[in-house]
């Protein structure tokens, strides 16, 4: 059997311009223009407008700036309020995913998952809950006797409740109560849950077998480097050829270029879909890479949804046999 290691280099997935982007506030907002996409509701004052001020910005970890109501602003982070930066005497805000707000503006535990937690505030009716579970802002849980959230999904559309005492529930989304194409209203943005991808395919590997080899594994190795939550992803396609300028048909899982390896040949021996884990061997599926003298693969890396993740990959390695 034999084994060939190769040393391409270090490949790491940049993420420090990002990184000083969602760290700092805009002036500007990411909230959809677009009349029917920027209202929120609740029955006593009406409508809330979260883009006539043109402040209120989705970043992974917060939500920053404030929107406008008849009763007045209302302030979504400390820091950013319509009096300035008041955290030092009140420390409140909306995070994208678990607290604490920080008094310096931060949420340190947000984590991209468009599941908003944490107070904003208004001067006329005062807190507003976000999430029935603030235990993570210094609240309490009260999911058991009444469940209710405010949610980013993946097509940036808010949706789910808020509470507060005096007004009682703010709706985010006209699909809460089956009022869409009566009465359409929603808060949109820009803003989606995404990772930073980057892709690397390998020189031709040359097995010296002409009557054709199989390439049963690969393994790569290296770390995962960067801070914060959230997972990073290693995945491989592969392919063969009977010439080393191939063609070159680079195959996943599903039989095409749609799909990465990722399982452990422990789970998978004929080979899976996953994040491939490092020093642990992936398996492919054998029947469709027998019988070649040259082998390539592509490989793709994938940071956490922050973008302060990223795998480091410093060596591949192909278990092949005659």
């Amino acid at each position: 059997m034999g084994k060939k290691s190769f040393f391409w280099g270090i490949f790491i997935i940049a993420a420090s311009g990002i990184l000083a982007g969602f760290l700092s506030v805009s002036a500007e907002t990411n909230i959809s223009s677009t009349s029917t996409d920027y209202l929120a509701w609740e029955d006593t004052d009406g409508w809330w407008d979260f883009y006539n001020t043109g402040n209120v910005y989705v970043w992974s970890t917060k939500i920053v700036g404030y929107a406008s109501s008849t009763a007045g602003g209302i302030s979504l982070d400390c820091a950013t309020s319509p009096g300035g930066d008041i955290c030092s005497t009140s420390n409140y805000g909306i995070c994208n995913g678990p607290g604490p707000h920080n008094t310096d503006g931060t949420c340190p535990n947000g984590d991209a998952s468009g599941i908003l937690t944490g107070y904003a505030w208004n001067d006329t009716i005062g807190w507003i809950s976000f999430n029935c579970n603030q235990s993570s802002h210094g609240g309490s849980n009260n999911c058991a006797s009444s469940n209710y959230k405010v949610e980013i999904g993946g097509d940036g559309d808010w949706t789910g409740y808020a509470w507060n005492d005096i007004v009682g529930w703010i709706s985010f989304n006209c699909s809460n109560n089956s009022s869409c194409g009566v009465l359409e209203y929603r808060v949109n943005t820009s803003w989606r849950a995404t990772s930073t991808l980057g892709y690397l395919t390998s020189s031709v590997f040359d097995t010296g077998v002409e009557t054709g080899a199989v390439l049963n594994s690969i393994l790569w190795q290296g770390a995962e480097e960067g801070s914060g939550t959230g997972s990073t992803c290693v995945g491989f396609q592969a392919a063969a050829s009977d010439s080393p300028s191939g063609p070159w048909n680079y195959i996943g899982p599903s039989g095409d270029d749609t799909t990465y390896y990722g399982a452990s040949c422990e789970t998978s021996p004929n080979g899976g879909v996953g994040c491939a884990p490092a020093d642990t061997a992936i398996c492919v599926n054998r029947s469709e890479l027998e019988g070649y003298r040259y082998f390539r693969y592509r490989m793709k890396l994938q940071s956490n949804l922050l973008q302060t993740k990223t795998p480091r990959v410093d060596d591949v390695i192909l278990n092949w046999s005659p």
